[in-house]
């Protein structure tokens, strides 16, 4: 009986032993082994033996972590308070370095995005913020990537995700967006306009070369108003040329002054 009880205490402690000896890591995951406290190595992916109380290991995660910056209320260059949240997407590369260099990688990424992102939109207008949001998205990459460095962190991506603008500030843009509007009309109606000039200038240096051509004018201008089904009222204008002659001729009786006045 007492063989028995002394078989049963020997398998809980071998099976106590390869529960806390045995480990596995998944594909994705790598053990940072510590012995007595020191950093020993990196084991997995697969199946890995540590020696029970001895020795410590730390799972790390190696897949793209996604961080959510919370919004963050910024001052811009040009003294304009928005609230900007982010999005960053970084990984583990260096697991020892995750573990040993900082307490938690995880906030401390977090918390260097943050900082780093006040930081930069704050030396940046409203206009660069608004449009030139591939350089900023570059800029906040590089400089929390080289923070994170040391503590075998790879940042890949970082992109500001929402603006939020005061609604006086809104309302300044929408009139600013209309009086661009109306500026662009106003300079292609005069482009047109001047277009139009250049072409009636034409026109006209063509009819002075040929007088006959502004009478053939005259009577095509005539035929269209005249067959139009809408025209009620003909306008006939009279030429210049005939009151020209009519004056030289009253002036030549003796009739008057030009004036349509008789002698007194």
């Amino acid at each position: 009986m007492a063989a028995a009880y002394a078989v049963i205490v020997v398998l809980i402690i071998v099976l106590l032993f390869l529960f806390s000896a045995v480990k596995v890591a998944r594909e994705y995951e790598r053990g940072v082994v510590f012995r007595l406290g020191r950093l020993i190595g990196i084991k997995g992916p697969g199946l890995f033996i540590l020696i029970p109380f001895i020795d410590k290991a730390v799972k790390v995660d190696l897949r793209t972590i996604t961080l959510n910056v919370p919004p963050q209320e910024v001052i811009t260059k040009d003294n304009v308070t928005v609230k900007v949240n982010a999005v960053a997407y970084f990984r583990v590369v260096d697991p020892s370095k995750a573990i040993v260099q900082v307490e938690n990688y995880l906030v401390a990424t977090s918390q260097i995005s943050q900082t780093t992102l006040r930081s930069v939109l704050g030396q940046v207008d409203l206009d660069q913020l608004l449009s030139e949001r591939d350089q900023i998205n570059e800029r906040l990459q590089a400089i929390i990537d080289e923070q994170t460095h040391p503590w075998g962190v790879k940042v890949s991506v970082v992109e500001v995700k929402d603006v939020e603008l005061p609604q006086s500030m809104q309302r300044a843009i929408a009139r600013q967006a209309e009086a661009e509007r109306e500026r662009r009309a106003k300079v292609i109606a005069a482009d047109g306009e001047y277009q139009a000039s250049e072409k009636l200038g034409q026109a006209a240096a063509v009819i002075s070369a040929a007088p006959g051509a502004l009478q053939l004018r005259y009577l095509q201008t005539m035929n269209e108003i005249g067959t139009n089904e809408r025209t009620t009222t003909l306008i006939l204008p009279f030429p210049v040329e005939m009151l020209e002659a009519l004056g030289s001729l009253t002036k030549a009786m003796g009739g008057g002054d030009g004036n349509g006045v008789g002698p007194k």
